[in-house]
């Protein structure tokens, strides 16, 4: 089953910018990529250290810790990497953004 959770405004975020999310327990940040909103775990999969503040090339993400980058629309690693980020559906309804999370 999944639920549908208000968690922005459409003109919220511009391309390239990012928002800090909190939802149910869990850290999660979005990313306006090029007009395309992602969303994923604020932990990177490999030690869990916060990607919110990572820098963005583009559609890649790069860990502040230990600079593994993964690609957001992909959720994988560019470079053939093993790791994935946890990516979450966003959609928009009217001007609310809302994100998608599956129970269990």
């Amino acid at each position: 089953m999944s639920r549908q959770i208000p968690v922005a405004l459409v003109d919220e975020l511009a391309p390239g910018q990012r928002k800090l999310l909190f939802v149910e327990g869990r850290s999660l940040v979005m990313f306006n990529i090029g007009g395309e909103l992602v969303a994923i775990d604020n932990s990177c999969p490999h030690n869990g250290a916060a990607l919110s503040s990572g820098q963005l090339e583009g559609s890649v993400l790069r860990c502040p810790a230990h600079g593994l980058r993964f690609d957001l629309l992909a959720g994988d690693q560019p470079d053939g990497g093993k790791l994935c980020v946890h990516t979450f559906p966003v959609h928009t309804t009217g001007d609310k953004v809302m994100l998608v999370l599956e129970t269990p």
